[in-house]
């Protein structure tokens, strides 16, 4: 069998799509148990999406995959009300921790607040950004109401 081989600077989406597939797969096969559930925490503001959580919950940690408030609604404490409402639904669905990323050192600093702890700091790993991976160790099971 004779492999041919190419280099692509813009591999065709299809290929690209397949290799993403496999590689998903792969370690979906490996991770026998997991069963991922989504999880997202949405703020609007008349109907207008304005701040936002997402990610999925497996293993018994969250993984928090994307944390969002518009420029206009920064620092007024809505990200942080964001985690502890996908924390407080991790928890309920018995995760123990949360994981997130971030390439702001500012942003670190502030889930550090929260009681994130880094685990690991890749210098420069996008230009002057700093990739920062942090763990929540133990999430706070919600209050009766």
């Amino acid at each position: 069998m004779t492999l041919a081989w190419t280099l692509h600077a813009e591999a065709p989406a299809e290929d690209l799509d397949a290799i993403s597939e496999g590689v998903f797969a792969h370690g979906r096969a490996q991770a026998v148990g997991g069963e991922a559930r989504p999880i997202a925490c949405l703020v609007r503001d008349g109907g207008r999406l304005v701040a936002g959580g997402s990610g999925r919950t497996e293993f018994g940690r969250l993984f928090i995959g994307f944390l969002w408030v518009a420029e206009a609604r920064r620092g007024q404490g809505i990200a942080s009300r964001i985690l502890r409402e996908l924390e407080g639904e991790a928890s309920r669905r018995g995760c123990s921790d949360a994981i997130i990323e971030t390439l702001d050192d500012t942003v670190a600093e502030m889930y550090e607040h929260l009681g994130y702890q880094t685990v690991a700091r890749v210098p420069r790993y996008v230009g002057r950004f700093h990739r920062h991976i942090l763990v929540k160790p133990a999430l706070t099971p919600p209050s009766a109401a």
